[in-house]
């Protein structure tokens, strides 16, 4: 079992405290006591016992799907023949709510199918799939009993997403969770906006200009807290709750939001964009840091350039890129959450189902390497990255070998281990390979040409706690 802490920070309460402000603010305005990467001391609502216990199979997991799915998906984000650019067309084109309305009249997705969806994330690999329950717009994915803007009662679909899906998942082995949009919310007329650094509203000011008479504590309670609520007691198990754009959300709000999820459902999951740092995790959107994060933290990428489906963006990634961004994030000790855009007659894009066949393929063998794996003790291999366990006094190093070296020898820098064995992931049983050892660390003799072109792993076994030297 890993030790691996999962921490919070709850900005408000610091700062009301006297820690030191830093620069930036929070929605509401007081200071923000540093992110989570800073590493600064933090102050739990619960036992850190209580959050790595809840915590440990998202760890392992390293590798999950997100869908973006909703009325925007209708005509590929394309509005009467107008490029809405994004699954934010609404507010690119200010579409009004009369009018993206009668998107709801015309959704029909009959081609949605939840064991489907599920068995392609699985076969890819993936231990969880996190759905938009509700996005930016406002319409629900899922029967909502306190806001009839919802799929089950304003689409001839009349069917529940997330109540399949969720089924689907258990019925397969898969996590579920949800997408929540918090602080933004453009069918409601009590949720105002900061002005970005583009100086842009996030909100619906065509519908509703005036910012100042905006309540989002009448949207909070309204809709925020029934919402959340009806997702946590209609469709049993909810591992993820996953929230986006805090805004002009209280310290007092965010954290209300996360007791009344604790109350209903203690073994849930939640990101850090419940605001003020509150969560279980923190979040990385299309990028992948550098360093990594010493607590838990999740990237989350596109398959393309869009989360929602775009029908005219063919710009895919390939599954060369998709494997190795996951393996780098993997050494970092982060989790890859990978999107896919399903179109509005309910089926996953081609494109998107081939690349996440081909990354199922290399997972399959290679898996071992990813799951319940923690980061790399190296700061830098040439080569490519390395992923680590620890089980009965040994030390496991999955070694991904991007660059193939030409002189079939692998270094391994600093490494002063006795090394117990080295094999490559290929063939059953894996082929023992010959290792040199010296002041400088250890080397690997290869094979003349890599097993795999894209990531090939050795595993090298070495003898107690990993000792390297920088």
């Amino acid at each position: 079992m890993k030790t691996k802490k999962c921490l919070f920070l709850f900005g408000a309460l610091l700062a009301a405290m006297g820690v030191t402000s830093f620069a930036q603010t929070n929605p509401d305005g007081t200071p923000d006591t540093g992110d989570m990467h800073a590493g600064h001391a933090p102050l739990n609502l619960e036992s850190p016992a209580a959050v790595e216990k809840r915590m440990q199979w998202w760890s392992d997991a390293r590798f999950g799907m997100f869908i973006h799915w909703g009325l925007y998906a209708q005509d590929g984000c394309f509005w009467k023949g107008r490029d809405g650019q994004s699954e934010h067309m609404m507010l690119k084109l200010k579409i009004p709510i009369a009018e993206y309305a009668q998107l709801a009249d015309v959704f029909n997705p009959v081609q949605f199918n939840a064991d489907d969806w599920v068995a392609i994330a699985k076969n890819a690999g993936m231990k969880y799939l996190i759905l938009t329950a509700k996005h930016h717009d406002g319409f629900a994915m899922f029967a909502s009993p306190s806001d009839g803007y919802n799929i089950v009662k304003r689409t001839p679909f009349a069917r529940d997403p997330v109540s399949e899906l969720a089924a689907a998942c258990r019925r397969q082995g898969i996590k579920f969770g949800v997408y929540y949009s918090y602080g933004r919310d453009w069918h409601d007329p009590d949720v105002p906006t900061d002005v970005k650094a583009d100086g842009f509203r996030r909100s619906n000011t065509w519908d509703f200009p005036d910012e100042g008479k905006k309540d989002f504590a009448k949207y909070f309670e309204r809709k925020v807290k029934p919402q959340v609520r009806e997702l946590l007691t209609q469709y049993g198990p909810i591992d993820v709750l996953w929230f986006d754009t805090p805004e002009k959300n209280t310290a007092a709000q965010s954290r209300e939001l996360l007791e009344l999820i604790r109350k209903l459902q203690p073994d849930c999951v939640v990101n850090s964009r419940l605001g003020y740092h509150l969560g279980d995790y923190t979040v990385e959107e299309q990028t992948i840091p550098a360093d990594g994060n010493p607590l838990p933290w999740e990237s989350c990428m596109t398959l393309n350039r869009h989360w929602g489906f775009k029908k005219d963006d063919h710009d895919w990634k390939p599954a060369s890129e998709l494997i190795r961004n996951l393996v780098d994030i993997a050494s970092k000790g982060g989790n890859f959450l990978l999107n896919i855009g399903p179109t509005g007659e309910g089926s996953i894009p081609a494109p998107s189902v081939e690349r996440l066949r081909e990354v199922g393929q290399w997972m399959k063998l290679n898996g071992p390497a990813i799951y319940g794996t923690t980061a790399s003790p190296f700061s830098k291999l040439e080569w490519g990255r390395c992923t680590k366990k620890v089980a009965d006094g040994r030390t496991l190093l999955y070694l991904h070998v991007f660059d193939w070296p030409k002189d079939g020898r692998l270094f391994v820098p600093g490494l002063t281990n006795k090394v117990e064995s080295a094999a490559l992931l290929v063939g059953a049983p894996p082929k023992p390979l010959k290792t040199v050892q010296s002041a400088g660390g250890t080397t690997i003799l290869l094979p003349e040409a890599a097993p795999d072109k894209i990531s090939s792993t050795v595993l090298m076994t070495v003898q107690g706690a990993l000792s390297v030297e920088k």
